[in-house]
């Protein structure tokens, strides 16, 4: 269905004429976009006359028997809402935030659970691999910390790996976790702690329904708010292909800062940051290196100061047996030297499990020990 860009009619904003259900119902209706809504309400003035218009433009487009979203769906979508604790913002309210409006097919709305105040303070994404090494999660807690000591508030995909860390290590400044289904289904599971902290520290975001199960489809539209929350994106390890690099070509799109850590030309977890290096992204080593990149073109914000969360619990103990921790450790590791000491930390398990693995892969011809204490891929 193509809908004609008609210049918006002058009068009352949508907000004064429209309601939440109004609202819900075109965005949720079939064939109806991010962008189509916004084409809708800058033709016809409002959500109401746009769905009141909209079998009328099927028709003219070829398409029979088009019918709105019912009342009773977007009305069963505002019940569920209410009853995972989310709160609707509009597309015209005076929470959305005004960066995230700016973008094209911005949302037309969001749920929210947490403070929807953060999502219009100076916002920095850092995002990268699921299957982060030790170095990369370690960089992406610095890197996080690092950014909300300076007055920013991180925002990441709630993923494993470096979202992961990052937004553990931004709770006492405030972090934003956009997600990929509904604000009260949390992937992965195993974040299930780390998301209530955040709603409680910052705030949980999602254009989806509450209950949607997050499916591929998702994830590239999940992408696009984050880095259009943000004045930069920060990546830290990304495979040549992957969603990381989706998030990173949207933020240039919408005119965002692109920055990267470099990491080892063997390891494959660094060839999209390498990349993007090349191709003329900042190249970065700390928050202060993200700071002074920044003072270049904005202003930096004023450093926010929070009362500090109470501590994580601790993360899982290895279930999985010997074969399962080789794979942890090998995904952990990189050619570059990894401390063992902060290997085994982040690995959850105890030092003599984790050692007599440790001494396999190296007999194995897989791993190779280094002087000081260093692991590095064979």
């Amino acid at each position: 269905m193509t809908i004609g860009l008609a210049p918006a009619r002058f009068g009352l904003p949508a907000s004064a004429v429209d309601d939440d259900l109004s609202v819900l119902r075109l965005i949720r209706s079939r064939r109806v976009g991010p962008t189509t809504f916004h084409r809708l309400i800058a033709e016809h003035g409002s959500a109401r006359a746009a769905l009141d218009a909209l079998p009328g433009i099927a028709a003219q487009s070829g398409i029979a028997d088009y019918a709105v979203c019912p009342e009773g769906v977007a009305a069963a979508e505002l019940a569920a809402g209410r009853r995972a604790g989310a709160r609707l913002i509009r597309h015209d309210s005076a929470d959305y935030p005004d960066s995230l409006r700016q973008i094209d097919g911005a949302p037309a709305i969001l749920w929210v659970r947490g403070d929807p105040a953060w999502l219009s303070r100076d916002v920095m994404a850092v995002i990268g691999a699921r299957n982060a090494s030790s170095l990369g999660l370690r960089m992406a807690r610095g890197m996080a910390a690092g950014l909300g000591e300076a007055g920013f508030t991180v925002a990441a995909g709630l993923a494993r790996g470096v979202d992961t860390a990052a937004h553990a290590a931004a709770l006492p400044t405030g972090t934003i976790a956009v997600m990929a289904g509904g604000v009260d289904v949390i992937y992965p599971a195993e974040n299930a702690d780390l998301a209530t902290r955040i709603a409680e520290c910052g705030v949980l975001v999602s254009e989806q329904p509450p209950g949607t199960e997050p499916a591929a489809r998702h994830f590239p539209t999940r992408n696009r708010i984050v880095s259009g929350l943000s004045q930069g994106v920060v990546v830290i390890e990304a495979a040549q292909r992957s969603g990381t690099l989706i998030t990173a070509r949207n933020a240039l799109d919408q005119g965002r800062e692109v920055m990267a850590v470099p990491g080892h030309p063997m390891d494959a977890r660094a060839a999209g940051c390498n990349a993007l290096i090349r191709d003329g992204a900042t190249l970065v080593r700390s928050a202060a290196d993200v700071a002074d990149a920044l003072a270049q073109t904005r202003p930096l914000p004023a450093p926010v100061v929070m009362a500090a969360p109470d501590p994580l619990p601790p993360p899982p103990r290895d279930q999985g047996g010997p074969i399962q921790l080789e794979s942890r450790i090998l995904q952990r590791l990189s050619p570059s030297p990894t401390e063992e000491n902060d290997l085994i930390r982040d690995l959850g398990v105890p030092a003599a499990t984790a050692s007599a693995v440790i001494l396999s892969l190296e007999l194995q011809g897989r791993v190779t020990r280094l002087a000081g204490g260093r692991l590095a891929l064979s």
